[in-house]
Formats: C-alpha cells, sequence, structure tokens
C-alpha cells in the first residue's frame, strides 16, 4: 500500500500569488486545484504580506499538504522588488514553518527544467506542459498559478534526489541551517 503525499507548489508574489495543489499516489501525481491571490487591488505592502499569510494558511489548513515546494527569487536588477518579492516568499514559507510542514525551494530555472526538459523555457512552455501532463481542461488568464503547480511537479521529479534548492522542516530546523542569521 502506498501512501498518499499531498505536495503545495507557491509562486510567491506581492501581486499575485500564484499556487497549486497535487497529489501523488503509487508515483503518479494527480491535479487537485490551482488559483491565485490577487493583491493588486491593495496599496499597503504590509496588508498584502498579511494576505500572503493567512492564504497561505488557510491552503494548509484545508488541503494537508504533506509538503510544499515554493520558487525561490531570481536576481534582477530592481533591488526594490527583489526586497518585496523576498518578503513575500518569506511570509509564506513562515506559514509552512508555524504548520511544521517541510518547504523545499526551487530555482525558477530549475522548475522550467524539471517541467520542460529546458531551463529557459518561457511561461507559456511550462503551463502548455503542466497542462498537458496533468490533464487542465483550461488555462488561466494569469499564469502565476500555473508557475506554483510547476513548484509542485518539479518538487515531485525531484523527491529522493539531492535539491540544489534549501529545505526545511521545522522553526529549528530552520534556525540550525542559518545560524548566523539568528540574533540570539
Amino acid at each position: 500500500m502506498s501512501k498518499e503525499q499531498i505536495i503545495l507548489g507557491i509562486d510567491p508574489g506581492t501581486t499575485i500569488m500564484g499556487f497549486g495543489l497535487i497529489k501523488v499516489e503509487n508515483k503518479k501525481m494527480t491535479f487537485l486545484q490551482l488559483n491565485e491571490l490577487d493583491l493588486k487591488k491593495y496599496d499597503d505592502h504590509y496588508l498584502k504580506l498579511k494576505l500572503i499569510f493567512e492564504r497561505t494558511i488557510e491552503l494548509i489548513d484545508t488541503h494537508h499538504p504533506d509538503e510544499i515546494a515554493i520558487e525561490a527569487p531570481f536576481f534582477g536588477k530592481n533591488v526594490q522588488s527583489m526586497l518585496k518579492l523576498g518578503r513575500a516568499q518569506g511570509v509564506a514559507m513562515a506559514a509552512g514553518l508555524s504548520r511544521e510542514v517541510p518547504i523545499t525551494e526551487y530555482s525558477p530555472k530549475k522548475i522550467k527544467m524539471a517541467v520542460t526538459g529546458n531551463g529557459n523555457a518561457s511561461k507559456e512552455q511550462v503551463a502548455k506542459m503542466l497542462q498537458s501532463l496533468l490533464g487542465i481542461k483550461t488555462l488561466p488568464k494569469n499564469l502565476d498559478a500555473m508557475d506554483g503547480l510547476g513548484a509542485a511537479v518539479c518538487h515531485f521529479y525531484n523527491q529522493g534526489r539531492v535539491t540544489i534548492g534549501k529545505s526545511y522542516t521545522g522553526w529549528s530546523a530552520f534556525v540550525k541551517q542559518n545560524e548566523k542569521r539568528v540574533k540570539k
């Protein structure tokens, strides 16, 4: 008898947070849900972070994922955008850690490689491949939800392998792996 596993994938963002859920049973993945949290109408950055935290907690409490796969921020030229994206990712991670759900980060390139075989694939190529793999009838207007789903699929493909991403099983694991970042 094979254990069922639920993986929550998150594409963090302060404009749109995309997420997708898959179920894994007998080494076969099944599509459960994808959606997004639209934050465009909010001007207050701190309110956006609160909403990201609350929505992530709601997803965890509703679907009881065994693991969370999250897209790591990419390095860009706009430092302010990177900072905001990092905060969004951190808040989603904190929600997972508060519920003791193991978290693994994957770079956008690693997710694209896992889903399409091409680390430089476009968002559209990733979305089309996920649509084909998981039998999704129609693609959402914004592809952020597909990016979150891509993180979950990437995690499924990389289970049991050494990954470049970091993995935490709870606050104590995070603190142990990041001692220099923790003030005592």
